[in-house]
């Protein structure tokens, strides 16, 4: 079918493009057809053509086409239909309903869908008591189809009802209409679905339906005692297997609905009603029939997590409530191994968190009984958490899938943030069980105890501590104690020991006597491949929090640190954590030692790059190359060496020339492979930064390098580093040349990219914009000069603003509002904006008109306020003129609306939150959404 030649809908066209739909073999031809049948869908013609597709002799895809069409008619254009046809339409499609009630399934659900949104669209005026009309229609006994027939097209129309509410377009305030008359016609519906769930002769696929088609009228938020008897029923209908499934999904959705909680009464009773599924539950997980364990549980935790303030308000109902939390608990500790096993326990976790808030939340009084019954329980919890955290045994765990153990290492974290949470109401007492726990294990002789056990216990630890300061606990020192006890034979077991000393790091700080006991582990585990991630990471925080105490260690530190370097034992990014912790170390030495352990550590490195540098280039000792590199930088990142009491020694720098003269050397060859170049400047920006002034004897020759690299190849991070060295140098009068010259030359350099076609490089363009507002707030002096054209730069800003990259955008507004304020003291700047700042207004319109995302809106806004603030007289022209043509910015703003805004806009020149308002505002109505759904989101 072509979708431009064949515009007469007809039969037999439909019929034609519906075959090539499904079984034409050519994709191309599918697509077309699928796009003329859209269009006929929506033609004025589809009112014919529905009827005649529906006719008994097609077959089910062409009859689908047409209740399709049907359903897109009246759901999308009911406007287009007369009133008086209203009753017409109904007509037809009860009787189509009523044929199709023993033919295909598919088409049935359509065509009740088509009358639901007809009944939608009619209520209440058009068609008062539509529900009872649909119940009486469908009763009355009816030609040639048989009862049972009727009555499940009855419910497949009851169930479709609620959902097409919920996914119709009908406008906000017949939404509130509507709704309402849904729920008063729930009285119609309630005795029918009540009569056929308790009928003893009504077959499991009509309560399946009923069950199904409850679940679709709570989400009207109908009152929950008003179902309080389908509720029973549905409970009763949980033992029969067919059932299951569908009933608790109705008991789930009517208990969560969130109206339900008004009523306590109706919530008091279904207490007794889960309490009853207790054997139920006991026996599914006696049989390992999960499917049901699940449900049951889903059914106690929905009436626990929605309405636990609910029912622990009813003080005398006290010990139902707890039989309920305690068979949440029995969910909780659900036996077997999450996730191979049960997939049930993860479901309770959040009501735990949901309980505590409610009981926290009452005023202390109260809050003081509950936690006299409540504390208890939070602690049979730990034990419970603690003992699902537990890994298998060895065999069990080495025959999981790797999808498997990452299920349980997230299942884990969400038991370290409930145990975390728990802290909040348990407190140090938490803490002194654990460590009693923990001393029993490690003091007990007999050989019971397992590693996972051990484990257990001190992960229970480690999430307290690693979020929870634990400095005034009295049991830290003797778990510090503890730690060198632990026989430490498994792989598991050495990362949670790891880990949990890096989670008292900060505690150690306070206490560095107590590093002597634990800091030998830490670097024993340094050479063990397996515990890489935990042991590194453990050290980098130790010598971040306790480098002040780490002195008398440091020799040690760094000898095992390079052995585990030469030997490789580590990733890439572990090695760089390892240099960074280094940094850390050094920082706290005397200059002097800095400098020796700064000569051993980079020696063998800078041979290496020696060796290297000397090589034809090839992609093996790139890498090589680049690791070098990396390391170098991760060091200098950390490596603090300004000390207030000395002078910083000259022979810093001589190292940092030394590393500098060899990389000039390595570039000579690598100045086209932007991965090294990057790799360069992320040494340099790193060291600068660290080593501040003390780089200052090489800011000339890191310029020309700097320029030499981007004239080479230009690359953002190359940008990045001239705007580091603009802040931190471009103040100092003897380092203003080789500065002023480099800017000069990378501005240039890009202005070139910009000619020759700047959208492939959004990442440069970002990265020129920071620059140009580092340059214009720091030093505003570099905008005097002669070779800066200062014209182009302003115009390539203009360009930036349409890029559909948004950091892209951000940075480009940034430099408009350091740019703007420059007008009044630096000449060029002024007299760009004043010839070229209508260009730049445009832009920003455009992009508030509906060019760019919303969510940058406030960026431009600032643009806009900076224009009002400093150039106030030049907008008020500007703006008039911009707003004057027809259709700008946007088709769907009429002019007093432009008129609005440019009164607004130029009345703030303070408040800079206002003007924010009035754009956001401005752009909704140019998008056509004010008013919308999207609008409160915004």
């Amino acid at each position: 079918m072509d979708p431009d030649t064949a515009a007469d809908f007809t039969v037999e066209n439909v019929e034609k493009a519906l075959h090539q739909l499904y079984y034409d073999p050519n994709i191309e031809n599918k697509n077309l057809a699928q796009k003329w049948l859209m269009q006929a869908q929506v033609s004025p013609q589809a009112w014919q053509f529905c009827w005649v597709l529906l006719r008994p002799e097609k077959v089910p895809e062409i009859q689908y086409f047409g209740a399709s069409a049907l359903h897109t008619k009246i759901s999308r254009y009911w406007g287009d239909i007369p009133a008086e046809q209203y009753d017409t339409l109904k007509t037809q499609l009860f009787s189509q309903i009523a044929h199709f009630a023993s033919g295909s399934k598919i088409v049935l659900t359509r065509l009740c869908v088509a009358l639901a949104s007809l009944a939608l669209n009619m209520m209440p005026e058009a068609w008062p008591g539509a529900v009872s009309e649909m119940v009486r229609m469908f009763q009355e006994e009816g030609g040639e189809v048989d009862g049972r027939a009727r009555c499940l097209a009855l419910l497949e129309l009851l169930t479709v009802l609620p959902e097409e509410f919920q996914t119709s377009r009908l406008p906000q305030y017949r939404k509130g209409q509507v709704r309402g008359a849904l729920g008063r016609e729930w009285t119609a519906v309630y005795p029918l679905l009540q009569q056929l769930l308790r009928q003893p002769d009504s077959p499991p696929l009509v309560k399946a339906r009923v069950l199904k088609c409850l679940s679709s009228w709570v989400l009207l938020d109908v009152p929950l005692n008003e179902s309080e008897g389908l509720v029973e029923a549905s409970f009763t209908a949980l033992a029969d297997p067919e059932l299951f499934d569908t009933a608790v999904e109705a008991i789930v959705n009517t208990i969560s609905q969130p109206d339900s909680q008004r009523y306590v009464n109706t919530l008091l009773k279904l207490v007794p009603q889960v309490l009853q599924l207790q054997e139920q539950l006991r026996d599914a997980v006696q049989n390992g029939d999960m499917e049901t364990s699940h449900g049951i549980c889903r059914i106690a935790v929905s009436l626990g997590e929605n309405h636990s303030r609910a029912l622990l308000e009813q003080v005398e109902h006290w010990q139902s409530f707890l039989a309920l939390v305690n068979m949440i608990m029995f969910c909780t500790g659900i036996p077997g191994h999450y996730p191979v096993n049960e997939t049930t326990s993860s479901l309770t976790l959040t009501f735990w968190y949901t309980l505590q808030d409610d009981i926290m939340s009452f005023e202390a009084e109260k809050q003081a009984i509950y936690l006299q019954v409540y504390r208890p329980v939070y602690f049979q919890l730990v034990d419970v958490l603690l003992h699902k955290a537990q890994f298998p045994t060895d065999e069990e765990y080495a025959s999981w899938s790797s999808d498997e153990k990452e299920q349980f290492r997230i299942y884990r974290v969400d038991v370290s943030d409930t145990l975390m949470y728990v802290y909040e109401m348990l407190g140090a007492e938490l803490l002194s069980n654990l460590y009693d726990k923990l001393g029993r294990v490690l003091t007990n002789t007999e050989p019971t105890t397992t590693w996972q056990h051990t484990e257990a216990l001190l992960y229970g630890f480690q999430s307290i501590a690693e979020t929870i300061d634990v400095n005034y606990s009295d049991v830290i020192p003797g778990l510090i104690g503890l730690i060198p006890r632990i026989n430490i034979n498994n792989v598991q077991l050495a990362d949670t020991v790891m880990f949990t000393i890096g989670a008292l790091a900060e505690w150690l700080a306070d206490h560095p006597v107590m590093l002597s006991s634990v800091l030998p582990l830490v670097l024993q585990a340094l050479g063990n491949p397996d515990l890489s991630v935990s042991s590194v990471s453990t050290l980098k925080k130790i010598c971040r929090e306790c480098k002040y105490d780490l002195p008398p260690y440091a020799a040690n530190i760094v000898a095992v640190s390079q052995e585990v370097l030469i030997k490789q034992i580590h990733k890439t990014s572990q090695c760089m954590w390892l240099m960074q912790a280094l940094g850390f170390l050094l920082s706290a030495l005397p200059v002097e030692e800095i400098l020796r352990n700064l000569h051993s550590l980079i020696t063998p490195y800078i041979q290496q790059l020696e060796k290297l540098a000397g090589e034809t280039p090839n992609p093996s000792n790139k890498l090589a190359i680049i690791h070098i590199l990396g390391l170098l930088s991760n060091l200098f990142t950390t490596l603090d060496i300004t000390k207030p009491e000395e002078e910083p020694g000259e022979n810093v720098v001589v190292v940092l020339q030394q590393v500098f003269a060899l990389i000039q050397t390595v570039l000579s060859k690598w100045l086209n492979d932007s991965q090294v170049v990057e790799a360069v400047c992320a040494i340099f920006e790193k060291s600068v930064k660290t080593l501040l002034h003390d780089f200052a004897p090489m800011v000339s020759q890191l310029s020309e390098m700097l320029g030499q690299m981007y004239s080479t190849i230009p690359q953002a991070s190359a940008l990045d580093l001239t705007r580091q060295m603009v802040h931190i140098f471009a103040s100092e009068t003897n380092h203003f040349p080789p500065i002023k010259a480099l800017f000069e030359l990378v501005t240039s350099v890009t202005l070139t990219i910009f000619q020759q076609g700047p959208r492939d490089h959004p990442d440069i363009v970002d990265s020129f914009m920071q620059l140009q507002a580092q340059a214009l707030k720091r030093k505003p002096d570099l905008f005097l000069s002669e070779s800066l054209d200062v014209k182009a730069v302003f115009h390539c800003g203009v360009l930036s603003l349409k890029f559909p990259e948004a950091p892209t955008v951000k940075s480009t507004c940034l430099f408009f509002t350091e740019l703007i304020p420059r007008c009044a003291d630096v000449p060029p700047v002024g007299q760009v904006v004043q010839e070229h700042g209508k260009l730049l207004l445009l832009a920003v319109l455009e992009a508030i008109g509906g060019q760019s995302s919303r969510s940058l809106m406030d960026q431009f806004a600032e643009v806009l306020f900076c224009l009002n603030k400093h150039c106030f007289a030049l907008l008020t022209v500007w703006l008039k003129e911009a707003l004057r043509s027809p259709g700008f910015p946007s088709s769907r703003v009429s002019n007093e609306q432009k008129d609005t805004f440019s009164q607004q806009v130029l009345r703030e020149r303070v408040n800079k939150r206002r003007v924010k308002d009035i754009v956001k505002e401005f752009t909704l109505v140019c998008r056509g959404l004010h008013g919308t759904e999207y609008a409160a989101d915004y």
